[in-house]
């Protein structure tokens, strides 16, 4: 697995990458992790199960991502790579320049490659146009891509240029056993509605904003809890002041992983506003908690829930209000699901150990390509339309060569596989 974000980091990317992993490793596969340093964690780390994570001595560049000079980490990668044996790079997230580094280099190596994309581009302004650009060229060789939504699948297809027979649907999961629901923790004399999110405008935080500003003045009964941080945050602490409803809306700041589930379940309603989302994992999460869901109808939004545990509204604060009230509505007239029921609904939709025997398909398919030379490597990189990137592959080869020369693969030490 290898992807600029992973543990101490927290995320959607980072729990997909860890749930995957550990599924694996119960069901016999040798899983290694490669990612970069994160602040003094340099080096080899074990977590559970025995997974072990290689933190590269790599610095940060920009957004937890490395610089992408594709040729200065080539020694190194291949080192862990031959020392672990490795069959199959699994890269994860579009954002990530480590993952599409390791790709491939591993593709060079004759390695097999998959790619897990878990977000969604447009294709109109200038960061998306150069991003969808960049993961064209990367994506030329790889083996086999994945998508958390047939949206996302969609949209990986346009942007990317994917052949459609490459790109498999496998969504997330959450571990329900998790986020068990705990109804006594509910203050009955409010309704409260709760927003857990990083706190950044493709959030829809100015969505939020505006409706907290239009429905604190009128329900004096209604109560924000707001968990997470971002540079959006200001917005909230503004509107809070503007509208003097301090008691209204609670901003909890960051919380780790472990926290969500104690903040979700003093919740009635868990609110999404998201303007652009391939799979968005905290609706299911707060769905395991048996809270009403109101959220945008964007991206793969409605593939993920039923409509029976979902209130889906358009991106605007019109639309989200009414949404809202009418989730209101339901839970005074005791119109609401049973919370431990959505929990067992969501177990069975959602489980790791389903998306693990899916993904482990996709292995053994890939297993079967026959490598590609050199030269059509090149020429599907040239597809791209990007002739100068062909240098960079090139390149790469020829220090890859020369470090087999120096570094022999034979004198590489194999690592020692840990059982637990």
């Amino acid at each position: 697995m290898a992807s600029d974000f992973f543990y101490p980091n927290t995320g959607g990317v980072e729990e997909h990458i860890f749930n995957l992993s550990q599924c694996l490793i119960k069901r016999g596969h040798k899983v290694i992790v490669l990612t970069h340093s994160y602040g003094d964690r340099v080096g080899i780390r074990y977590l559970t199960a025995g997974l072990k994570v290689y933190y590269l001595p790599i610095r940060v560049f920009y957004a937890q991502c490395v610089l992408p000079t594709m040729i200065c980490n080539i020694a190194l990668i291949r080192n862990i790579l031959i020392r672990e044996c490795i069959e199959i790079v699994h890269g994860h997230s579009a954002f990530s320049v480590l993952c599409h580094e390791v790709c491939i280099i591993g593709k060079l190596m004759g390695l097999k490659t998959v790619f897990t994309d878990h977000s969604l581009f447009g294709f109109a302004d200038t960061s998306a146009v150069l991003t969808n650009k960049y993961l064209q060229i990367c994506l030329s060789e790889i083996d086999h891509c994945i998508c958390v939504s047939h949206t996302g699948k969609e949209n990986t297809v346009l942007r990317a240029k994917v052949q459609a027979h490459k790109v498999s649907v496998i969504p997330n999961a959450v571990d329900a056993f998790s986020f068990i629901p705990d109804p006594c923790q509910r203050d009955q004399k409010f309704i409260t509605i709760v927003i857990v999110s990083r706190l950044v405008y493709r959030k829809g935080v100015n969505l939020m904003a505006a409706v907290i500003a239009d429905m604190c003045p009128r329900y004096p009964n209604l109560r924000f809890i707001i968990g997470g941080d971002g540079p959006k945050m200001w917005l909230l602490q503004e509107v809070r002041e503007k509208i003097g409803c301090q008691e209204s809306v609670r901003l909890l700041g960051s919380l780790k992983h472990s926290e969500v589930r104690n903040v979700l379940v003093k919740g009635d309603i868990f609110l999404n506003t998201s303007l652009t989302e391939a799979y968005c994992m905290a609706i299911v999460e707060a769905a395991a908690c048996g809270l009403k869901v109101v959220s945008t109808k964007v991206g793969g939004i409605p593939e993920v829930l039923p409509e029976s545990m979902i209130y889906l509204t358009e991106p605007n604060v019109g639309s989200l209000v009414r949404g809202i009230e009418k989730a209101i509505t339901d839970i005074k007239e005791g119109n609401i699901m049973c919370p431990f029921k959505c929990n067992r609904l969501v177990r069975e939709m959602y489980s790791w150990m389903d998306i693990t025997k899916r993904t482990e398909i996709v292995y053994d398919r890939i297993l079967l390509n026959k490598n590609k030379p050199l030269g059509q490597q090149l020429r599907s990189y040239l597809n791209s339309g990007v002739w100068p990137f062909l240098l960079v592959i090139s390149l790469m080869y020829i220090l890859l060569q020369l470090t087999e020369r120096i570094y022999k693969r034979k004198y590489i030490d194999k690592a020692r596989d840990l059982r637990l």
